[in-house]
Order: structure tokens, then C-alpha cells, then sequence
């Protein structure tokens, strides 16, 4: 038996192949030699063309960040083998910089040999694919390795700004009021339509001039004048407009060379409203802050309405560019919750002020800010306990309150929810000291049904209202939790593993058929992560609602150590960044309703060997979970 071969039966995986097979190999082998400090490959540019067993010496690898500092730094000694992931998953190219360290001597295997032992041996070509699904649940080597797209690719962008027209954009009314109107009256008008500007007419019902609030503060307040003035006497007469079929573009030079603020839109030669800079300007905006500030300031349903289907656009480059999913689902989150609070003050406005002090509260996905694009309404409602002689009044007033709101919010695009979980259900709209009694007595029975109430209500938000009122809940269930709840404890942990992950006994991604397509359920991949570490943070009194948050908590409390938290962690934020991709390229794309199914043909090698590591995480932690809340292992 000659040196090679015995090598090769020391090194894993080549130990895997039979001793003929390394005969065979051991005789294509090319001795090769780097002296030290040598560089050898670069990352993302050299072309491997085969793979690299150290005999002898060091090889150092790492990433270059964009200062050039070396990032995961790694040592590998004799017996690596180097190249085997790059060559079947990165297209031949140099997943990292590799340096040697030492005068080194290295067994080349080609890459025709490498791939025709991968293609016979599985448990050969498994060792490399597994390798790399454990690196890509390694946050900052996904990172490093994720090659960030070119920043003019946004939704929002350059192609958006050249090429969208006025008139796709949302106008505002014009408010007019004749010069001869005192200031005063003029600014109350301003008040009642919420407005910021207003246009004066002269004799002729002629736009001549316009006020705006900076006018007031400027010509009126800072030179202490009469209040009871003609508004002639203070406006600015230099108005500007643009055709409703010019481009954005064009108003927005318009804008900066007249120096105005704001544009008066022209059809037909007639005014159809007005635009102004800092709206105009929201609109091009690649800031999620400003396009909920864009949100903010929507002027009716069908505004908002259209701000809701663009989410997915402003969310999918999110991604492209390598945003945490932690971050979008907190966009999508954040902008629904902005659209509820607009519902809410209107429809408050509408029926008059409350009779009691209250909370709209979400539940669910939403109240955990979990949010994707397949979505529905999931809320109730808490108000404060009133006298017996109020308390129909106000139950009456909340239903119908209540109902509006879903109403509109379906209305907009925020679904009704279809097991019922909204605040217009009677079931779910109730005072405090109901609320109180409907969580102990889901504490207390701790069937299928109560057990489902309560991980969907535990998991629940303040969006409006009273905030007062959902503290005291919460320390209301605080004080309960301390109390011994072990038949809560292993009738939760039995739910958590209700979901197995789809994984074969031979470690394949279990798939069913679906309109001819073999696919997983991507959301019942990730429910036993959500429900475990629900059940964990129960058991800990962590009152956090967004499944991330409530790992870092109880790592904090060293229940999770830090290996755990970052497996189940990188692992649970991996599936819902390729869950809200999937979803907004169908809705983007394919102009389809999203859903949660996952087309396994629809993968790269390096998504389906992560996945595979994923679930091996999620069923190590079932076993935990069997083991702490159920004393069993099966």
C-alpha cells in the first residue's frame, strides 16, 4: 500500500471510499508546493481547478471586508482538504482568500476526478454539502459570502424615477379661499382640512397666490401682524404647475430651479391638485423610514391601499440587498400598524370619541412582528372596566368600532382573518376584568382549543389606545405564571411538536405534490421554532413577543446557550428570508396571490443542503423540549 493511500484512509471523507477507490485515486494525485505567505486563491476570483489535501504546512483562509481587514479567520493543518465546496457549489470560484502560512505540500485532486467520485460516492459528496450548510447558518459568513447586489436595482430608483408619470401618484385636493380673506379664518380653514397649503383665488375665482404654514409663522407671527389682515397681504403669488403627463423627474427639476414647494397638477388644462416637494421626494425615497413616513401622511383608504400592494416591491429589494429578515418582517410590520392607527383615528373620527379608555391590540404573526405577505387581520380589543349602568353603551360602541375598522382594513388589503380572530367577533372585544378571567381560565383547563387561545394572545401587541391598560395585563399574567403550571407547560410543548421537520429517514426534504410541483410547507417548517421558544419563554416569564427577541432573552438567562441560540436563530431567520422572497416574486412576478410552498426544483444545492441542516437543528431542539416538558424522548 503505498504513503497516498494510507494518507487518504486517515482524512475524511476520503476514509468513506473503499480501498480500491483510493488506490485509483491516489494514483491521480499532483504533488505541489507553496512557499510561505504565498497567495493562493482569492475570494470570488480565482477559478479552482480541483482540490487541495494539505500534506504538509498551513493553509490560512478568511474573507476580505471593504477595508481589507481579514474576517473568519481560519487555520486548516495536514489533512484538509480545501476546494470541495467551491467547486460543486460556488461555481468553481474561491469561496475565501487563502494564504499559505508555512512551506506547504499539497495532494491536487482535479475537478473531473472530484466530481466523478461525488456523482458515485453520496456519503462522499454529502461530507462537502453538509460542511457548507453548517457555515451558511453562520450569520456573518453568509455575510461575507452573499454577493450584494448592484444598489441601482431598487424598486424605488433610478428606472422608478425616469419612467412613472404624474399622474400614477396620489394628488392632493386643492383647498381655495378668496384674497379677501382674513388670516385668521384662513388658517382655521387650513386646520379643518388638514392642510399645509392653500390657494387664493383673486375676483375671477382665479388661482393668483397661495399661503402656506412656513407663510404664517414667517409674514404673520415673526412681524406681529393684524390677524384680521386680507390673506392678499401675506400669500405668495408665484405659483408653479406641471401636466398631470409629465414625468416625476421633471417636476422634481421644476421644483429645485423655481425653488418652490409646491406644484399644482394641470389636466385638460384644469387643476386636478397639487403636489408638494417633501411628498414628491417621499416618493423616490429607498428608506423604509421614509416610506412609512409616505404612509403617514396617505390622505384616504385607496392611498393606503396602494402603499399596502407595494410592500412586497420595497420589501424584496430589502433583501436583494441583504437585510436581515428580522428587519423586514419589521418593516412589513410597521407599515400595517401604521395603516391600522390611520383606520383607527378615522374611523374614531367618524363615530366620535371612545366612552372608555381602550387597547387595539395585535395577535399572532403580527403581534409577534412576524409578518410576511400571506397575512390576514388577527386583533381584539381590551377596554377599561366601567360601572354596570355604561357597560352596554360602551360594549356597543367598541363592536361597531371595531367592525368599521376590520372593515376598512380588509378593504385596503389586510384580509379578514377566517378563524374569526379579529375585535368585531364579540368573543374577542372586552374589558379588562373579562380579559383577566378568558387568560386564567385558558391557564387552567389547558386543552387543544384553550392552548391555541392562549400562544395566539400571549402573542399579542399594543398598536392603539391606552397603553396603561395592556400593562396591566401583562403584569396581571406575570403574577399568574409564577404559579405552577406544568399541565400548560407539557400540553404547549406537545403543540410545539405537533410539526415535525420535513426530513426523510435517509435525511431528504420531505415534499408532497401540489398542482404537479414537489413542495414543502415553509410555515409549518418554521412553526416549531416559533412554538418552542414560545413555550420556553412562558415557562421564564420573557414577556418579548417577536420570536428573535425572545432568544436573545433567554440566552440572556443562559436557558439557551450561545451555540443554541445562534443555531436556532441564523436557522429560524433563514427560512423566513427565503419564505418573504418566494412570496414577493409572486406577487411581484407572477401577479399571483403568495403562498407558503416551496418548489424544491425552485432551489440552488446551497439552499437545499441548508435547508437539510435546518431541520436537523429544529428536530435536535424537539428532542430538548420532549425531554424538558413531557419526560420523554419519543
Amino acid at each position: 500500500m503505498t504513503e497516498r493511500v494510507k494518507y487518504l484512509q486517515q482524512i475524511t471523507p476520503f476514509n468513506l471510499l473503499p480501498l480500491e477507490v483510493l488506490q485509483g485515486i491516489a494514483e491521480q494525485l499532483e504533488e505541489v508546493t507553496y512557499s510561505k505567505d504565498k497567495v493562493i486563491y482569492q475570494q470570488e476570483i480565482s477559478k479552482l481547478k480541483g482540490v487541495d489535501i494539505i500534506v504538509k504546512g498551513e493553509y490560512e483562509s478568511f474573507f476580505y471586508d471593504s477595508v481589507q481587514n481579514k474576517r473568519l479567520v481560519e487555520y486548516h493543518n495536514p489533512g484538509f482538504c480545501y476546494g470541495g465546496v467551491s467547486v460543486l457549489l460556488n461555481r468553481r470560484l474561491s469561496l475565501r482568500t487563502v494564504i499559505a502560512k508555512k512551506g506547504t505540500l499539497v495532494y491536487f485532486l482535479h475537478r473531473k476526478d472530484f466530481r466523478a467520485i461525488c456523482k458515485a460516492y453520496e456519503d462522499f459528496f454529502l461530507y462537502f454539502t453538509a460542511e457548507f450548510g453548517k457555515r451558511m447558518q453562520n450569520e456573518e459568513f453568509v455575510h461575507f459570502f452573499k454577493q450584494p447586489p448592484a444598489f441601482d436595482d431598487s424598486y424605488l430608483a433610478a428606472d422608478q424615477l425616469y419612467s412613472r408619470k404624474i399622474d400614477s401618484l396620489e394628488f392632493r385636493a386643492i383647498v381655495k379661499c378668496s384674497a379677501t380673506t382674513p388670516i385668521y379664518e384662513a388658517a382655521r380653514q387650513m386646520t379643518n382640512h388638514k392642510v399645509s397649503c392653500l390657494f387664493v383665488t383673486d375676483s375671477h375665482e382665479q388661482i393668483a397666490g397661495y399661503v402656506t404654514d412656513i407663510t404664517l409663522r414667517d409674514r404673520v407671527i415673526a412681524e406681529r401682524r393684524d390677524a384680521a389682515d386680507p390673506l392678499e397681504t401675506v400669500m405668495d403669488s408665484h405659483t408653479v404647475s406641471i401636466d398631470a403627463d409629465a414625468y416625476i423627474y421633471e417636476a422634481i427639476l421644476m421644483m429645485f430651479s423655481t425653488k418652490t414647494r409646491y406644484l399644482l397638477v394641470k389636466k385638460n388644462d384644469e387643476y386636478i391638485g397639487f403636489l408638494s416637494r417633501n411628498r414628491l421626494l417621499s416618493e423616490q425615497a429607498q428608506s423604509p423610514l421614509v416610506f412609512i413616513q409616505s404612509v403617514k401622511s396617505a390622505v384616504s383608504d385607496d392611498e393606503l391601499k396602494r402603499k399596502w400592494e407595494s410592500v412586497p416591491h420595497f420589501v424584496n429589494q430589502l433583501l436583494e440587498r441583504g437585510v436581515n429578515a428580522k428587519i423586514a418582517n419589521q418593516v412589513i410590520s410597521t407599515i400595517a400598524d401604521t395603516i391600522a392607527q390611520k383606520v383607527i383615528e378615522g374611523v374614531i373620527e367618524k363615530v366620535g370619541p371612545p366612552p372608555a379608555k381602550f387597547v387595539f391590540m395585535v395577535l399572532g404573526s403580527e403581534g409577534r412582528k412576524e409578518q410576511t405577505f400571506k397575512t390576514d387581520q388577527d386583533n381584539a380589543i381590551i377596554y377599561e372596566d366601567k360601572a354596570n349602568e355604561h357597560r352596554e353603551v360602551v360594549r356597543e360602541y367598541f363592536l361597531d368600532f371595531a367592525t368599521q375598522v376590520s372593515g376598512r382594513l380588509n378593504g385596503i388589503g389586510i384580509d379578514y382573518c377566517t378563524g374569526g380572530f379579529m375585535a368585531q367577533n364579540p368573543k374577542w372585544t372586552h374589558s379588562l376584568s373579562h380579559w383577566k378571567r378568558n387568560y386564567t381560565s385558558w391557564m387552567a383547563e389547558s386543552l387543544p382549543e384553550t392552548v391555541i387561545n392562549f400562544s395566539t394572545f400571549f402573542d399579542c401587541r399594543f398598536v392603539y389606545g391606552d397603553e396603561n391598560i395592556m400593562h396591566e395585563l401583562k403584569a396581571f399574567l406575570d403574577e399568574e405564571l409564577k404559579k405552577p403550571m406544568e399541565k400548560l407547560f407539557h400540553n404547549m410543548a406537545i403543540n410545539a411538536l405537533q410539526y415535525e421537520p420535513p426530513l426523510t429517514f435517509f435525511k431528504n426534504i420531505r415534499t408532497f405534490t401540489k398542482d404537479k410541483r414537489e413542495v414543502f410547507d415553509i410555515k409549518k417548517a418554521m412553526t416549531p421554532i416559533v412554538d418552542l421558544v414560545r413555550v420556553y419563554a412562558l415557562k421564564h416569564r420573557v414577556f418579548e413577543v417577536n420570536t428573535g427577541d425572545r432568544m436573545q432573552e433567554l440566552r440572556k438567562l443562559e436557558v439557551f446557550n450561545d451555540t443554541a441560540y445562534h443555531e436556532l436563530s441564523q436557522s429560524y431567520y433563514f427560512l423566513m428570508s427565503m419564505r418573504l422572497k418566494k412570496q414577493a416574486l409572486q406577487v411581484i412576478q407572477d401577479k399571483s396571490p403568495p403562498d407558503n410552498y416551496i418548489d424544491l426544483s425552485t432551489l440552488t444545492k446551497i439552499e437545499q443542503v441548508t435547508l437539510k441542516e435546518i431541520f436537523k437543528v429544529i428536530g435536535n431542539f424537539q428532542t430538548k423540549i420532549r425531554m424538558d416538558f413531557t419526560n420523554s424522548v419519543f
